[in-house]
């Protein structure tokens, strides 16, 4: 048996050859965003996914990262904790350095974004290798949280990011 929500999230996600370079098939999620039951279907499918898992806050990855986890986050009522680029958040932050194919890249979260022994879910639209969301849970982990979870609406299952979060449970609704 198939789930319809699922059939309905999948038409919405567009194929982009070659984007943002040559070889590369490029997922594109905006036409699921501009479709009301499409991205409440997604909202549903990662909240029931996740409603076992007790946490205290999401905290969610710049920048689509950010749509699915606020709207998460106001949906399961528990709070949003965002994780940007350098530069990006007002006050004082942590940061972690992360490798990338070729060289490093860094987030930063407020200093008081998590509290020690918060439990916390982080989010983000896809995982692909996972260092963006490695980070993220290495911020979390710096300032004493548990991260107890990971979701992301599409998983690229033919590269590491569910392998460099181990431990931590993943789960997704669409995996390629």
């Amino acid at each position: 048996m198939t789930d319809s929500r699922i059939d309905l999230i999948l038409s919405r996600i567009r194929d982009v050859p070659d984007f943002p370079k040559p070889g590369i098939l490029f997922k594109d999620i905006t036409p699921l965003l501009a479709d009301g039951a499409a991205f409440n279907a997604c909202l549903d499918v990662l909240a029931e996914k996740n409603e076992k898992s007790s946490f205290d806050a999401i905290v969610a990855i710049e920048s689509r990262g950010f749509i699915f986890g606020a709207a998460l986050a106001a949906r399961m009522g528990k709070g949003f904790v965002p994780v940007r680029k350098p530069g990006k958040l007002p006050y004082k932050t942590h940061q972690v350095e992360y490798a990338l194919e070729y060289g490093t890249d860094k987030v930063e979260m407020h200093v008081d974004g998590v509290q020690a022994q918060q439990r916390v879910l982080v989010v983000d639209d896809v995982i692909a290798t996972g260092g963006t969301a490695w980070a993220a849970c290495e911020l979390v982990r710096k300032v004493g949280g548990t991260v107890v979870g990971a979701a992301f609406l599409i998983e690229l299952t033919f590269l590491p990011g569910r392998d460099r979060l181990a431990p931590v449970p993943v789960s997704s609704v669409i995996a390629y």
